[in-house]
């Protein structure tokens, strides 16, 4: 059992253990070229005291070291030379320690130089130029991934012999899964076996993507202390990150020993500069494998990384043009000026088509919009408010949302998983896909829960694992993961909204400039109606008035006359109604509370004073209050309330009745009915028109204006108004108000 702090498990400094193994020898120079560490083992196989060589120029070390037509200072050349470059490459030269030749191995760890010397011999006897291009032939010899990984454990064993070649590959979270192997006939299998991240920390995995190549010769080896100057440094003050001999953590060694392995190599596999996994190779007896046959190794796995890459961008692809022409059939519909949230939501392919997920929804301009299986409105309100104050980022994405959001446990079987995409920044607008429960069965090697154990004075500690018995454990309340090419899907989807809003932001703007022209084209017309035809009439009417007056002894002229007075009269009437007509679109509006019982009784008291029918009756039911502009308001009243009197005035018993009430905490809804005359079905689409009268409606006075002034000022408040109505059965108008925040009203 090793002692260590349990918090900074991912802080052990295994880049800088003091310690080498020891079935070879470092010496390190420092910028002036003196050996600045060796170490202890140097005795070894030179014969010399480590302690003798340090502070000493590198040329001290030639003595020990003979290599076939080199004169004196080679290794000095062999430094200053490639330190001219702009990367220290890493070197490897061939040199003899008596008749034993040793690969020498030279790597730049700044501000030092690292020589390490390896024995070339070595427990494999295998023609590595033959064995590496039939292994790299055959290994690439099919296309399907899980094959390439098949071929690539079974091409790496015949090259190094290792008893178990597995393929490691890393998931999101850290932890490794067993996706190929290639073993001995009588060692089980571990294929498909996963692997807690603890079991390869943080800090390990950042080493396998600088240093390629790792082997673990003998387990049970000791390592060899490094020996230093008398400068005040200490061992671990040489960054080894770079080194072949570089000593194992102990724990590393307690779990290989634990495991029953003897020696380990690994080759990383790269894609595109991350950490894809590992080829990880286990050894039961120690197995030294030389510095050539790691390279050969190497190579196997760079061209297996390349392929990697390959295979996913191919897949990638494949995936992306699935999902970009599901965007491209929305992003059509949106050019056809189709509203956003009908051509994401209610078309033929929706949201929902472009991410494999079992529902969506799109919040948009206060609105939610729903397709496929979902939760309850109250929930994804409270889920957007949420992501609005929790992330910062474009997209969020968990498949177990349960975990950062608990109450979202009530609805794992429908959202256990999201994938939300903010549509744009300052505004709670989203598009949110989501994904239900998926109950999976993962066989772990061993308990992933228990990496530590507690000694008898009741201190935690770090300690291997002993058991690698496969352990299997249910992940419940979690979905399938989102991958990279959802996530694109969902970027690629809000640019095409956002380039649609912003499009028709500019069509809005070309439309808002071509209204101001027309307004202003209306104000003349407007002065034109009420200078130069107000004039002409109240000449005619003066007249007409005249003539009236003096005609006394002839009836049929004074007739004339009335009919003339009549008509100025209406026409009067009309050029007041279309001014106030086009005034209502230029006015701004004043958002404010409305008494209703207050307006409403008001207008029925006019009402009943004006009428010269003693039975009519105008009952009003429930008033709940209004936000608008009361001027506005007390328009569309009027002329619904005006009309209602009007068409019922021939009736028996003329009877009006208004009310209203809240549908939600949205809208209010108003009705007024009557017992008139009714509008016949045809007639009530063109009824809100300017100038247009139901043909029922002729023997009435009126202009047509009435219903075309309610409609837009309803447009204005963002209401509505429809009718139901029979002829010969009454008609009853329905009009919607949306409700307003207080911090919405006019102050």
């Amino acid at each position: 059992m090793f002692k260590y702090d349990l918090s900074n498990c991912d802080q052990e400094p295994i880049h800088i253990p003091g310690k080498i193994q020891s079935h070879g020898f470092l010496v390190a120079v420092n910028e002036d070229l003196a050996i600045s560490f060796c170490s202890e083992n140097v005795f070894t196989f030179l014969g010399v005291n480590g302690a003798s060589l340090l502070n000493q120029p590198i040329e001290a070390l030639e003595a020990y070291l003979s290599r076939e037509k080199a004169g004196r200072g080679y290794l000095r050349q062999y430094i200053l030379l490639n330190d001219d470059a702009e990367l220290f490459k890493r070197m490897n030269t061939q040199v003899f320690i008596g008749s034993i030749s040793f690969n020498l191995i030279i790597n730049s760890a700044t501000p030092y130089y690292l020589l390490e010397f390896e024995p070339e011999a070595s427990n494999l006897q295998v023609d590595l130029q033959q064995q590496v291009g039939r292994s790299l032939s055959e290994m690439l010899a099919d296309k399907q991934l899980d094959t390439l990984l098949k071929n690539a454990a079974e091409q790496i064993r015949r090259i190094i012999q290792y008893d178990r070649v597995m393929v490691y590959k890393f998931h999101e979270d850290g932890h490794g899964e067993v996706v190929a192997e290639a073993r001995d006939e009588n060692l089980e299998s571990w294929m498909g076996l996963h692997y807690p991240a603890s079991d390869i920390p943080k800090q390990a995995r950042e080493l396998y993507k600088q240093n390629l190549v790792r082997l673990i010769a003998d387990v049970y080896s000791e390592p060899s202390s490094i020996l230093i100057t008398a400068a005040g440094k200490n061992s671990t003050s040489l960054d080894l990150t770079c080194s072949t001999l570089r000593a194992v953590s102990p724990v590393h060694i307690q779990y290989l020993k634990n495991m029953g392995v003897a020696s380990s190599f690994s080759v990383s596999i790269m894609d595109q500069g991350a950490l894809w996994g590992l080829i990880a190779c286990h050894n039961y007896s120690p197995r030294f494998i030389n510095f050539r046959q790691r390279e050969s190794a190497k190579l196997i796995g760079q061209v297996l990384s390349s392929a990697i890459s390959f295979r996913q961008q191919e897949e990638h692809q494949q995936k992306s043009a699935r999902a970009r022409s599901t965007v491209e059939t929305i992003t059509r519909q949106l050019l056809r000026n189709v509203r956003v949230q009908e051509a994401l939501i209610n078309d033929d392919v929706t949201m929902q088509s472009a991410i494999e997920s079992t529902g969506a929804a799109l919040y948009f301009e206060n609105e939610l919009h729903t397709t496929g299986n979902v939760p309850e409105k109250s929930f994804i309100e409270d889920l957007i408010t949420w992501l609005d104050e929790t992330s910062s980022e474009e997209v969020y994405q968990t498949s177990g949302l349960s975990a950062d959001l608990p109450e979202a446990i009530r609805y794992k079987d429908i959202a256990s998983g999201i994938l939300a995409c903010k549509l744009s920044q300052g505004l709670k607008e989203y598009m949110i896909w989501f994904r239900p429960e998926l109950i999976t069965t993962v066989t772990w090697a061993g308990n992933p829960e228990k990496p530590v154990e507690i000694d008898e004075h009741g201190l935690t500690h770090i300690s291997p694992r002993h058991s690698f018995d496969a352990w299997s454990q249910e992940v419940k309340n979690a979905s399938l993961a989102w991958t990279e090419y959802d996530i694109d899907a969902a970027l690629l989807l809000r640019d095409e909204v956002n380039y649609s809003i912003s499009r028709r932001a500019t069509e809005l703007r070309i439309l808002n400039e071509k209204l101001r022209e027309a307004y202003a084209e209306l104000d003349t017309f407007s002065y034109t109606i009420s200078h130069d035809l107000k004039h002409p009439l109240t000449t005619i009417k003066s007249y007409s008035q005249l003539i009236h007056r003096e005609a006394e002894a002839d009836s049929k002229i004074r007739q004339m006359a009335g009919r003339i007075q009549d008509g100025a009269v209406k026409m009067q009437v009309m050029i007041e109604e279309v001014l106030q007509y086009s005034k209502i679109g230029q006015s701004k509006t004043a958002i404010k509370a409305i008494d209703m019982r207050k307006l409403l009784e008001d207008l029925r008291n006019d009402l009943l004073v004006a009428s010269d029918n003693p039975k009519l009756t105008i009952n009003i039911g429930n008033t709940p209050e209004l936000h608008g502009d009361e001027t506005m308001i007390s328009q569309v009243f009027s002329n619904l309330l005006g009309n209602a009197v009007k068409y019922s005035s021939k009736t028996d018993h003329p009877a009006v009745i208004i009310g209203g009430e809240v549908m939600d905490e949205n809208t209010i809804s108003y009705s007024v009915s009557d017992n008139g005359i009714g509008i016949a079905p045809l007639e009530q689409e063109r009824i809100f028109d300017l100038f247009s009268r139901a043909k029922e409606v002729n023997e009435f006075e009126g202009t047509g204006v009435g219903l075309a002034i309610v409609k837009r000022i309803l447009d204005k408040h963002y209401g509505k108004i429809r009718v139901e109505s029979q002829p010969g059965q009454g008609s009853v108008f329905h009009v919607m108000f949306r409700r307003y925040d207080a911090a919405e009203l006019t102050p």
